[in-house]
C-alpha cells in the first residue's frame, strides 16, 4: 500500500512544480496532463484568482507531505 501512495504523492509534486512553471512561462511537455490543475481546475474557481501560482505550489508541498505521510506506514 506505500508504493501507490508515493506514487501519487510524486505526482502531485510533479503536477505542482509542472504547473508553476506553466503559468510562469509555457511548459510543453506533457502539459495537458502535468498542468491540469493549473489548467482545467484553478481557473475555475473564483478564490484562486490572481493565486496560481501558490495554488500550484500548495500542490507540491501537498504531495510531499503525502509522501512522508506513506513512508510512516507500515
Amino acid at each position: 500500500m506505500r508504493k501507490p501512495v508515493e506514487t501519487v504523492g510524486g505526482l502531485l509534486v510533479l503536477m505542482g512544480i509542472s504547473g508553476t512553471i506553466d503559468h510562469l512561462a509555457y511548459q510543453p511537455i506533457l502539459g495537458p496532463f502535468l498542468n491540469a490543475f493549473n489548467r482545467y481546475v484553478f481557473p475555475h474557481i473564483e478564490l484562486l484568482r490572481g493565486y496560481e501560482v501558490f495554488a500550484n505550489l500548495l500542490v507540491g508541498v501537498v504531495g510531499v507531505v503525502v509522501i512522508a505521510g506513506a513512508r510512516r506506514l507500515r
